[in-house]
């Protein structure tokens, strides 16, 4: 059923108010649309992709992995437990009401009682509005994450998610995978509206008349967002001009991109880990440690990363990528198919046993090729798979329900901070505390879990590193789950549009920026 989307009333649209010579449209396609336009509903890349261009963080991460200054103008430390926020002035929100300090305080208890981001915000303990255009967070202990964490602070619309709608239900209701009033209408502040959402089928994002960053170079006032999960469709699309901009680029098409003189493709290195975790509550034999460094013997990494991913990966065997604090030298992909055998033998599962396998099919560059490589190789040590991969928008809901025995996860640790792996794929899962909650496998380990926690009040970033080194060692040890490949990361463009500047390996495009040459 198409859906337009009514996103606040009174508000100017602005197509058209740009003159002739600056207003452009940017026709893009992504392997999958937003899933809602709640920004808290879901943890995930693609609700921050999409936070980026309807809302605005209080600060945002730049391209050399600093800190940018957006609602918020500036910030300074009062004492070892308090981070005081000046707050941009000016600033209107879609709706047209003003952006204040109210606004902030609204969204971070907001964001406190989201499952997905209230393990992000555990570490304060609390808000304090001074003025109208200054706030101070707070925290418990010592904590070196502060900004870190506060690009994740999108400040949303207090007035505009308050009182009831048409159902009596409260505006500002949390539902993950509901039909809430803030999952089918926003009030942000960023460089786009969302005028008019069809699921699966079409986005269309018009250009806010009213944006306080009058520096941005951006030129863009009409995007049309297509999903198109096939990647040959995609990059067909590209090349044919039906678009001007596509992401991902499967790694098979960067000859047949880089050949064609109409188009540019733009690629980093990446640091999101693709994994697969085995539920210890669904399967016994995953209780035992042998069994879980059995799969982990059994998986071919470098194989996948080859043949699949075509050298376009990092093989992996631990979560935190390199540069990030908590990498651990010391530990490499372990493919070893008689030490596999023999893990299965001691812990008598010689004849092996049948699991379910679920993944998705158009979230991770070659999620479903990838799976369905990994429930081969399961099957050489006698683990017979049944494997069912869905889009995303179906795949969520499911992973959030464990509904199979070993599930597929990718995560970037939007932080940048090795912490930020633990505290959502490993930590015992902890519902009150925000932990655990992308851990589907539901392993637990205390010792890892207590490290964790000294390493989010440890200001010394040596110790934090040698404490997060050893939260690696034991997950390694310990087979906690199963690390795959860090994720590379491609972009595809007409030569026209300029997106280069506007990309980051967070893979946050900032699109409010993005200029279309004419």
């Amino acid at each position: 059923m198409k859906k337009t989307v009514s996103l606040f009333a009174g508000a100017v649209l602005s197509l058209g108010l740009m003159t002739g010579a600056q207003a452009a449209t940017l026709k893009m396609a992504y392997d999958a649309d937003p899933v809602s336009l709640d920004p808290h509903e879901q943890l995930s890349g693609g609700t921050l992709q999409l936070s980026h261009m309807t809302f605005d963080p209080l600060v945002r991460w730049d391209r050399k992995l600093g800190f940018e200054a957006r609602l918020a103008e500036k910030w300074e430390r009062v004492d070892p437990l308090t981070m005081r926020f000046h707050l941009r002035k000016g600033v209107k929100f879609h709706s047209g009401n003003d952006f204040t300090a109210k606004d902030v305080a609204f969204t971070f208890e907001r964001l406190r009682e989201s499952p997905d981001f209230k393990g992000v915000f555990a570490p304060f303990s609390g808000i304090k509005v001074v003025d109208d255009y200054t706030i101070e967070l707070k925290t418990a202990e010592p904590f070196p994450l502060v900004l870190n964490n506060v690009t994740y602070l999108f400040p949303m619309d207090s007035k505009f998610y308050s009182g009831k709608d048409e159902n009596g239900e409260d505006k500002a209701k949390l539902i993950k995978h509901g039909n809430s009033f803030a999952s089918r209408n926003m009030s942000g502040t960023g460089p786009f509206t969302v005028s008019y959402r069809e699921q699966g089928v079409r986005v269309e994002f018009e250009r806010n008349s009213g944006y306080w960053d009058t520096k941005s170079p951006g030129n863009v006032d009409k995007i049309v967002l297509t999903p198109i999960k096939e990647a040959p469709t995609r990059v067909a699309a590209l090349l044919s001009g039906d678009v001007d901009f596509i992401a991902p680029v499967p790694p098979t098409d960067h000859e047949r991109i880089q050949g064609n003189k109409k188009v540019d493709l733009v690629t980093m290195g990446g640091t999101r880990i693709i994994t697969f975790q085995m539920n210890q509550n669904r399967v016994e034999a995953f209780k035992d440690a042998r069994v879980r460094q059995a799969v982990a013997y059994a998986i071919n990494q470098q194989g996948i990363v080859k043949k699949i991913m075509k050298g376009f990966a990092t093989p992996a065997a631990q979560m935190s990528p390199w540069g990030y604090l908590g990498h651990n030298a010391a530990l490499k992909p372990r493919f070893d198919l008689a030490k596999a055998k023999q893990l299965m033998k001691e812990a008598g599962y010689e004849k092996g046993f049948s699991i379910t396998m679920m993944a998705p099919n158009n979230r991770y560059v070659n999620d479903e090729k990838i799976a369905q490589a990994a429930a081969a190789m399961l099957a050489k040590i006698n683990i017979k798979v049944d494997l069912k991969t869905m889009p995303k928008a179906q795949y969520w809901g499911e992973f959030d329900a464990r509904a199979a025995d070993m599930m597929m996860i990718g995560w970037h640790a939007d932080t940048e901070d090795s912490n930020n792996f633990f505290e959502f794929l490993t930590a015992c899962p902890d519902a009150e505390k925000g932990l655990g909650q992308y851990n589907s496998g539901n392993y637990c380990n205390p010792k890892a879990d207590a490290l964790m926690v000294q390493a989010n009040t440890e200001t010394s970033p040596k110790k934090r590193a040698a404490l997060m080194q050893e939260i690696e060692q034991i997950l390694y040890d310990d087979a906690a789950f199963i690390p795959l490949h860090w994720q590379n990361l491609a972009w595809a463009a007409a030569k026209n549009v300029e997106i280069e500047p506007v990309l980051n390996v967070m893979d946050f495009p900032y699109l409010g920026d993005l200029v279309i040459k004419k």
